[in-house]
């Protein structure tokens, strides 16, 4: 084999190194990606049916309802003008209470509902993360509409 040809063959397994690195890279940033919707947007079918995301907005004030043992929480996230209901199980942030900013991360179920893993409540009185409130933004205008 000429030199020529022996680093050529280099250059090529350098590149088929890369390209792999790259791959790999890039499906486990893809697997680990979490999009935000609206309950505008989950009941639009925007959302993945079978995909983890977050859905944000406010917890509707008296929908909140536990079980005895405190554990299971069933409540409704709203944007003003859409509302899904939420099932988690697991002790609720200090901070959630109706009528406040909340993010839930978890799947959609076969009858509509959400089945949260994880939820996060605002921290002040003057926080709501951008996503939750650009979806309340957006839904005033549909809601106000005859």
């Amino acid at each position: 084999m000429k030199p020529r040809q022996r680093r050529l063959l280099w250059v090529l397994a350098g590149l088929v190194l890369v390209a792999t690195a790259v791959t790999l890279v890039l499906r486990a940033l893809n697997a680990n990606v979490m999009f935000f919707y609206s309950p505008t947007q989950v009941l639009a079918g925007e959302a993945p049916p079978s995909a983890a995301f977050r859905l944000g907005g406010l917890v509707e004030s008296g929908s909140l309802q536990r079980s005895p043992d405190g554990l299971q929480v069933r409540f409704m996230v709203t944007d003003g003008a859409q509302r899904v209901p939420v099932q988690y199980r697991g002790l609720l942030p200090d901070l959630f209470r109706e009528g406040k900013g909340v993010v839930v991360s978890g799947r959609l179920q076969a009858g509509g509902g959400f089945q949260a893993r994880e939820v996060l409540a605002k921290h002040d009185e003057n926080y709501m993360p951008p996503e939750a409130a650009h979806a309340l933004k957006q839904a005033q205008p549909a809601k106000e509409q005859p």
